[in-house]
């Protein structure tokens, strides 16, 4: 039996804030495990589209449920064409946020009903959730010193839409302990991998 007739591939989501180091821990576990990295949004050809209107504020101002709106969107291609074919391929795939971000970002930090976020992304994607979200959190000056101050039209959206960001991970991590692990996201990059694979292979076996 092939290793795609064998099993469904293992679905592993990076979380976090701004200079978390969820990008670069999500690059290394997708090399460890040879697993298909992708992101969101901007992990397709309309993703890439969408977040050039997101993030760089080519278009003006977004409101914020046309943000939720086009961030779910961005993901229910996201799962159709690039996740959900590999998986059922047996394929393991490691994304750089998920449906986790929109309700932190969306939900908490811009002030909308995360529990309706958290319904739309739930729908645009038909109820793909992640085996494991790795939520990496680190202080303020770690984050700062990461990123070089704000950049992209979310990044500098202020200090108290990020305090609420930040909340919103926690949040949802007390909320589903069984999906989520937090890990200390400071020290250097190979401390980190360290705890990101022993939590991988704490929470779903075999190679991390």
């Amino acid at each position: 039996m092939s290793r795609a007739e064998a099993r469904r591939g293992r679905f592993v989501v990076f979380e976090g804030g701004e200079g978390s180091g969820k990008s670069t821990q999500a690059a290394l576990l997708a090399q460890r495990l040879d697993a298909l990295l992708t992101r969101q949004p901007g992990g397709t050809r309309l993703g890439a589209a969408l977040r050039r209107i997101l993030l760089d504020g080519a278009e003006g101002e977004v409101a914020a449920r046309a943000e939720a709106l086009l961030m779910a969107a961005d993901r229910a291609q996201h799962v159709a064409e690039v996740i959900r074919p590999a998986l059922d391929a047996g394929r393991d795939v490691v994304c750089d946020r998920y449906i986790g971000s929109s309700v932190a970002y969306q939900g908490h930090g811009r002030g909308l009903d995360p529990a309706r976020v958290a319904d739309i992304s739930g729908w645009a994607v038909e109820g793909l959730l992640p085996d494991l979200v790795v939520l990496l959190v680190v202080d303020d000056e770690t984050a700062l010193a990461r990123t070089g101050g704000p950049r992209d039209r979310i990044e500098a959206a202020g200090d108290g839409f990020h305090e609420r960001v930040h909340a919103g991970f926690a949040a949802q991590a007390a909320a589903d302990p069984g999906r989520w692990v937090v890990l200390d996201g400071s020290g250097t990059v190979e401390q980190v991998a360290g705890r990101v694979a022993a939590a991988v292979g704490d929470r779903l076996g075999g190679p991390a």
